[in-house]
């Protein structure tokens, strides 16, 4: 029994043509991978961004209720390491830079083996002395960034295909060797959207004449559409070479004969906004489709599901209990996430509802047609609080300032009898705030592009009822029922709109 997870990051399910048949994005690859595999519908991200959706591959439990941006827990379950325990080796190969800063650490060691490639976005690679630095993180990330393009002149040497090599070479390795789980995670087409192979960007030419822009800001598009059309075309060019990649990784399974007792997974951790909505990126808006409902491919030699499609609803959680499944692993009682194998045989029913959201941000949930997210009811986006034995953000610890407020908080059903620490939330959890935008349904049947809120009385209710039971569930704390104005008590309904 082997296994293999690619997963890339930002990867727009709406651009691929397995789900986009009139995309302007070439992918043939992904199109092969489809009439190989199984083609999730309705398959969509929980907690968001980066770290907490790989939080949830690997623990199967929603986290951005209870925590921002942050290292796996003392208490989280560790699918990479509950399978090494089991005598499954696992390694992971990545060039994923979030991984090796303060708010990700504690991940990559959870493998047998892993290997790390430098150089993307604003990774702290390469040393150029300047006597006057950048002030402010955006402006040293793009200078950084600046300087790690200069050491990665060709395609052959950008971090992606040397982390797909990696892969590659472990395939060649251990090919004829059993229980194994090889995950190659690649940052792209995260952006900023760098490619060095000229040949995929002449697969999309335009006649925009300003500056170069491949690193779109968290913001509003207010851009000309000149200028976002640019933008768009220099991501197709790494989705573009994303796609070589694959059909690299694809290539190797055919020679390798890995076809037959190989479980495969393609995945992304959530999409990316170019200009649909008014917007640029993510985070700093709601949560709409175009980043929560994700491309998901999956071959299962098993089931086998060839060129097949699944219906039924999933999400990032259901991939660790999944893998475990398939290497006669059982979950742990935290993990809330299903084994998709009774979906690839039949496509059962294993979730009534979806719920995801960034920590602080619109609290939503999906039951396949409706999608609610609900808002503080509130101008200050309060109670909200971190819950955490690992008091870091992306890249620095926790304050000392911020930890002067800390207080103990009682166990949770998941942190295994552990009191926490509960600080007063700041940064990165406070950079969306959902009572801006308000709370919104939307019904997907009639208006699959997120267009026309609607105001429907009995649909909120219901979708709220669901909401609610799912909080109730995830054991999300107190003050996220009061911040979203709803009863803490099972089925007690709203106290607050």
């Amino acid at each position: 029994m082997k296994a293999i997870i690619l997963m890339f990051d930002s990867l727009n399910r709406h651009m691929l043509s397995p789900y986009a048949y009139d995309t302007f994005v070439d992918a043939p690859n992904f199109a092969r991978l489809a009439a190989r595999a199984v083609t999730f519908e309705n398959f969509y991200a929980g907690s968001m961004p980066c770290m907490p959706a790989r939080r949830e591959l690997h623990t199967g439990r929603y986290n951005f209720l209870h925590r921002s941006w942050g290292p796996l827990e003392p208490f989280d379950d560790s699918m990479p390491q509950m399978l090494d325990e089991a005598g499954v080796h696992t390694h992971l190969v990545s060039d994923h830079p979030h991984y090796w800063e303060d708010g990700g650490a504690t991940y990559h060691t959870r493998y047998s083996t892993w290997e790390q490639f430098r150089g993307q976005e604003g990774d702290p690679w390469k040393g150029v002395v300047d006597p006057q630095p950048p002030r402010g993180m955006l402006r040293k990330l793009r200078r950084q960034d600046a300087i790690n393009r200069a050491y990665l002149p060709t395609e052959a040497e950008h971090s992606q295909t040397r982390t797909v090599d990696a892969g590659l070479h472990f395939l060649e390795v251990n090919a004829a060797a059993d229980r194994w789980l090889l995950q190659i995670e690649l940052f792209d087409p995260h952006e900023p959207f760098f490619t060095n192979n000229e040949a995929y960007r002449q697969q999309y030419p335009d006649h925009y004449q300003g500056p170069p822009g491949d690193w779109p800001p968290y913001a509003k598009a207010v851009e000309g559409p000149e200028a976002i059309d640019h933008v768009r075309h220099a991501y197709a060019a790494l989705v573009a070479m994303c796609d070589h990649s694959l059909g690299r990784v694809l290539d190797a399974m055919d020679r390798l004969r890995l076809w037959e007792d190989t479980l495969l997974i393609v995945n992304t951790d959530h999409g990316f906004l170019l200009g649909e909505h008014g917007w640029w990126a993510k985070s700093v808006m709601p949560w709409f489709n175009e980043l929560v409902h994700l491309p998901m491919f999956v071959w299962d030699p098993r089931t086998a599901g060839r060129g097949a499609r699944r219906g039924a609803l999933a999400q990032t959680i259901d991939i660790a209990p999944t893998v475990l499944g398939w290497f006669g692993v059982p979950p742990t009682p935290d993990m809330q996430g299903q084994d998709l194998a009774a979906v690839l045989e039949d496509d059962r029913i294993i979730h009534d509802g979806a719920l995801f959201g960034i920590h602080g941000g619109h609290v939503n949930v999906t039951d396949g047609r409706y999608v609610y997210m609900r808002a503080s009811v509130t101008a200050d986006n309060r109670p909200l609080d971190e819950y955490t034995l690992m008091p870091t953000h992306m890249r620095a610890r926790f304050g000392v300032a911020e930890l002067t407020a800390w207080e103990p908080a009682e166990p949770m059903s998941f942190t295994k009898g552990i009191r926490t620490v509960r600080v007063p939330a700041t940064g990165l959890s406070r950079m969306s705030n959902p009572w801006l935008h308000g709370t919104l349904l939307f019904d997907l049947e009639s208006d699959p592009a997120q267009e026309h809120p609607i105001i429907d009385d009995e649909q909120e209710l219901r979708m709220l009822g669901l909401l609610q039971q799912l909080l109730y569930a995830a054991d999300a704390p107190r003050g996220q029922f009061d911040r979203l104005g709803i009863s803490s008590a099972p089925y007690g309904g709203v106290t607050r709109w």
